[in-house]
């Protein structure tokens, strides 16, 4: 008996071409993981993340970053992977020009995978140096989160910057070796790369708006933080347009390589759409409602803030800086324990201040407010903040106001400075700290938020003199005779006479 046997159906040429692209995205994906373990253990890329991880901990460190602005700290990420991407770009733009170097393009050619699908391998290769700068940034910005100084808030299109900077560097040293295949090549343009935006050579750096957007890195934090409401930075299509640039560079690659599919051309559109939108929205300006919201933080502050009375003192913040009111509030304790006279009890109102109008990076001085008892705060906290802060209330609390302590000449600038710096664990080292020149002998300008305050020579010598008196003892002769030195006509030398020291006091400069 004869069974039949059905014969079976052939492949449908549909199948078979699933089939292949499976293959040949397998193949891809094998050689892109390959790429990627040679390029993670290329010596300048070890070196570059060795340095970023170093950069990392220095920066955490530091004793004036005990109390960050996370709409700061975000944009703080962005500098150290620039190293990460020129040494992707440099080793990127090598491994694909290896076959070139060792005559193995024509033994390639054979292969399954063409060149253009080799090119794609390699750009993806950078993916995971890419990945491991995404988790230095999100170490670093964490570590700066869980300080319990921290205030505000970040931005997560800030923190993508960059790793997107990382893609697009490696991208771009994978486009230059399909464009210009030499050995050069690539070291020049890192050199160029690193002068344009590590060295500041970039002809837009350090402006706020416009073509500086068109930089990878656009601004570091300011020198004082301002609200998040204030920043008004484009980063969510800055972000877009570093993705965009990064994809257009890659698929343009793959495509010179000679792979011109109906996909890889309909990806480079999609890529240089983004590109394009996001490059032109991020270079349209500050929004004028936040240009609003700065004149109005500027010249109207208390309309924004939240206001708390500890004691006999009302705080005024702004909503992210409200946490920090309870460290202003220990140091206004602390000035105001040693004073005497009707001061010591003396109702003051802390303000905190910005000045906004005129951009990011302007670091103007704020004028001295006229209102009585009222102190000036800024948003930076921490090192010689601290001081700053202090002597600030010491002047207010000896002349009345910030327009007349920003004019003191006489003998009353070492009752302030005796009252900034006494209560402190080190107060000849804040001493060095609160003045521009770190010196503690000799004429100098102390720092302030306002109108900055002066000291002659002989009030420093007073002043230091005071710091190594038994403390109790000075403080007793400072409330006894608060009347006389804290009065207009009080020289120097006559501060010194009432406080019990011997010292050169000198001329004051009003005299």
């Amino acid at each position: 008996m004869t069974a039949l046997v059905p014969e079976t159906e052939p492949a449908t040429a549909p199948a078979a071409a699933r089939s292949a692209s499976r293959t040949t995205l397998a193949a891809v994906g094998a050689l892109a993981r390959f790429e990627a373990r040679r390029l993670l253990l290329r010596v300048p890329v070890l070196l570059a993340l060795a340095g970023y991880a170093a950069w990392i901990g220095w920066r955490t460190l530091q004793p004036w970053d005990d109390y960050p602005a996370l709409q700061d700290a975000d944009r703080a990420t962005q500098g150290g992977p620039l190293l990460v991407g020129l040494a992707a770009l440099l080793c990127a733009n090598h491994a694909v020009l290896r076959s070139r170097r060792r005559d193995t393009e024509r033994h390639l050619a054979v292969l399954v995978l063409p060149q253009g699908h080799r090119t794609a391998a390699h750009a993806l290769s950078v993916v995971p140096l890419a990945l491991l700068s995404a988790a230095g940034v999100a170490v670093q910005f964490t570590w700066e989160a869980l300080k319990p100084g921290a205030v505000g808030r970040g931005s997560v299109a800030e923190l993508l910057v960059g790793p997107l900077t990382v893609l697009l560097f490696g991208a771009t040293g994978v486009l230059l070796a399909r464009l210009a295949p030499s050995a050069v090549a690539a070291p020049l343009l890192v050199v160029l790369f690193f002068l344009m935006f590590v060295g500041a050579a970039f002809p837009f750096s350090g402006q706020e708006t416009g073509a500086a957007w068109f930089a990878p890195v656009v601004g570091g934090p300011g020198t004082h933080p301002l609200p998040s409401a204030l920043l008004g930075r484009p980063a969510g299509w800055h972000a877009l347009y570093l993705a965009g640039l990064a994809l257009t560079a890659a698929l343009l690659a793959v495509l010179v390589s000679g792979t011109r599919t109906r996909t890889v051309r309909a990806g480079l559109a999609a890529a240089l759409t983004l590109t394009v939108l996001g490059g032109v929205v991020q270079t349209g300006g500050v929004p004028q409602v936040t240009t609003a919201a700065r004149l109005r933080a500027s010249l109207t502050p208390e309309k924004d803030q939240t206001c708390v009375r500890q004691g006999t003192t009302a705080y005024c913040a702004f909503p992210e800086w409200t946490p920090r009111i309870g460290d202003w509030a220990r140091v206004v304790r602390r000035v105001q324990s040693l004073a005497g006279g009707p001061a010591h009890g003396q109702r003051l109102l802390v303000r905190q201040r910005v000045e906004a109008r005129y951009g990011l990076y302007d670091d103007a001085a704020l004028r001295p407010s006229t209102t009585p008892h009222q102190v000036t705060v800024g948003t930076s906290w921490g090192g010689n903040r601290v001081p700053e802060f202090s002597t600030a209330v010491a002047a207010v609390l000896v002349a009345g106001d910030e327009k007349t302590a920003g004019e003191l000449c006489d003998g009353r600038m070492v009752t302030v400075m005796w009252l900034s710096l006494a209560w402190q664990s080190d107060p000849e080292s804040q001493l060095r700290h609160v003045r521009v020149d770190d010196s503690v002998t000799g004429p100098a300008v102390v720092l302030s938020r306002t109108e900055p305050l002066t000291m002659t020579a002989g009030q420093t010598e007073v002043v230091r003199a005071l710091l190594h008196q038994p403390f109790y003892g000075v403080a007793a002769r400072v409330k006894a005779h608060w009347s006389e030195l804290t009065s207009p006509r009080i020289s120097t030398a006559r501060a010194a006479e009432l406080l019990g020291v011997r010292a050169d006091a000198g001329a004051d400069r009003c005299e």
